[in-house]
């Protein structure tokens, strides 16, 4: 195996390990015994999912997670630079998109330290494939603001960048709050405007659709407190 900085997706809910990850990583993760975690509770049951038979407490872990800075991390690496593998872990999917592993990504490269991404699930890819819409051009944005005024105004901008550009814009919401978001698309968006809703992508109850506004008001989808990415696109 080689020394180098893992960067292990995981599953985007409770799926079988077998449904989304390659054999490859399951050989590798069970060789390494220094993770950097998003959440350290969630990485352990993420791991013994992978395999039962691992011994959780004979793993070190390092926290980095959105409210992690940069000088956190300094010594983060040190096992790495001592020869010994390690794996970055996000809370749900691919690390380091739209995960705060990037930190010490970033750090790896700049000592020169060997970075392998391994194959997994990305919901942003995923849906993008899923959705019908422009593949070849897309955004992801994240978080929109919260606040009404201004989300209205992002959304409004997206609309405009999804047919000026004819780019597929990208962007989620805590799922709680993912009926407001979905109200506030469908009255500022255009009637001819699409919108694909991706829930609960590569779970059982995967749900992703693609409709015009106009056709998404005669009847909303249960998305509430369920992980969703929505999609825009022209009509």
């Amino acid at each position: 195996m080689e020394t180098a900085l893992y960067l292990l997706p995981s599953t985007l809910g409770d799926t079988p390990i077998n449904n989304v990850l390659p054999v490859a990583n399951v050989e590798v993760i069970t060789q390494i015994k220094y993770f950097i975690v998003e959440n350290i509770r969630s990485a352990r049951r993420f791991l013994k999912k992978v395999d039962h038979n691992i011994d959780i407490d004979t793993l070190t872990f390092y926290t980095l997670d959105e409210h992690t800075l940069p000088k956190d991390i300094h010594d983060y690496l040190k096992p790495l630079e001592e020869g010994n593998p390690m794996g970055v872990i996000s809370e749900a999917g691919c690390p380091v998109v739209a995960d705060p592993g990037s930190l010490v990504v970033e750090l790896a490269q700049k000592k020169n330290l060997k970075v392998i991404p391994m194959v997994g699930p990305s919901s942003i890819i995923l849906s993008v494939m899923a959705s019908g819409f422009n593949g070849q051009s897309f955004t992801f944005y994240g978080y929109l603001p919260i606040e009404p005024d201004k989300r209205a105004a992002a959304i409004r901008t997206l609309e405009t960048r999804a047919y000026k550009e004819n780019q597929t814009q990208l962007f989620i919401e805590t799922p709680y709050r993912n009926i407001k978001m979905l109200e506030e698309i469908l009255h500022v968006c255009r009637p001819d405007t699409r919108l694909c809703i991706a829930t609960d992508i590569t779970c059982e109850n995967e749900y992703i659709r693609t409709k015009t506004i106009k056709e998404w008001k005669k009847q909303l989808p249960d998305i509430n407190k369920r992980p969703t990415i929505f999609l825009i696109y022209k009509g």
